[in-house]
């Protein structure tokens, strides 16, 4: 037969042991949940950080352009005014070439008009709003009021009061624009827009198709 103070002993002790199981139970949980947790939180942050190509074509077209674009460039407004259609109707609408347009905004209205870009109701219509953005350049990028000149345009594209301002407030997104120029700054070496790759070749300035033809044909033969 046990006496009191050995039972208490006895007591004490499988107390004892009992927390120190709930600590290492405890332990073990952190290190496979909320570890593992946290390390893909960490993940889908960093994934998060970067913003997805705008693309027009087919995936798997022979010939990939990209261009690094400021939306208050005039000579990027001159390229899609006069050259980027006959693109389309010439090689990216029969398959030939895929597209790429990349923000590389000169000043903080540009980074402004791609966010809204990035913040359509309707996400299909992307390049239909950068055109007519493009279109319209002298309208807004020269107003006397950029931002409401940029609000009446985007207004006919869906977006309300409310979301064109929840739009522009969204610093995560203007960071992730600015983060598509430094890359485009630090990879490719941009110093100017617009400037385009065509499969790798760099070319710079608002070109005619001419010379967008001379890079493409080569390869389509």
């Amino acid at each position: 037969m046990t006496d009191a103070s050995g039972s208490s002993q006895n007591g004490s002790m499988k107390l004892i042991l009992g927390l120190l199981g709930a600590l290492v139970i405890a332990g073990l949980v952190y290190v496979f949940y909320f570890k593992d947790t946290a390390k893909d939180q960490n993940q889908a942050s960093g994934e998060q950080t970067q913003l997805a190509d705008n693309v027009m074509g087919k995936e798997d077209a022979p010939v990939t352009i990209i261009e690094f674009s400021s939306m208050t460039c005039p000579h990027c407004a001159i390229f899609h005014k006069d050259t980027l259609p006959g693109l389309k109707s010439k090689y990216i609408d029969t398959g030939k070439v895929k597209y790429i347009l990349r923000e590389f905004p000169l000043d903080p209205l540009a980074g402004a008009a791609f966010m809204l870009g990035r913040c359509l109701p309707k996400k299909d219509s992307y390049f239909d709003f950068i055109d007519v953005l493009y279109a319209r350049q002298d309208e807004w990028a020269s107003a006397k009021d950029p931002i409401e000149a940029l609000k009446t345009l985007a207004k006919q594209a869906g977006f309300t009061d409310e979301s064109f301002k929840a739009c522009l407030d969204d610093k995560e997104l203007y960071g992730k624009v600015l983060a598509v120029k430094n890359k485009g700054t630090e990879e490719f070496r941009i110093r100017s827009t617009p400037t385009f790759f065509i499969n790798g070749t760099r070319l710079e300035g608002a070109q005619p198709l001419a010379e967008f033809e001379k890079l493409i044909e080569p390869v389509l033969k």
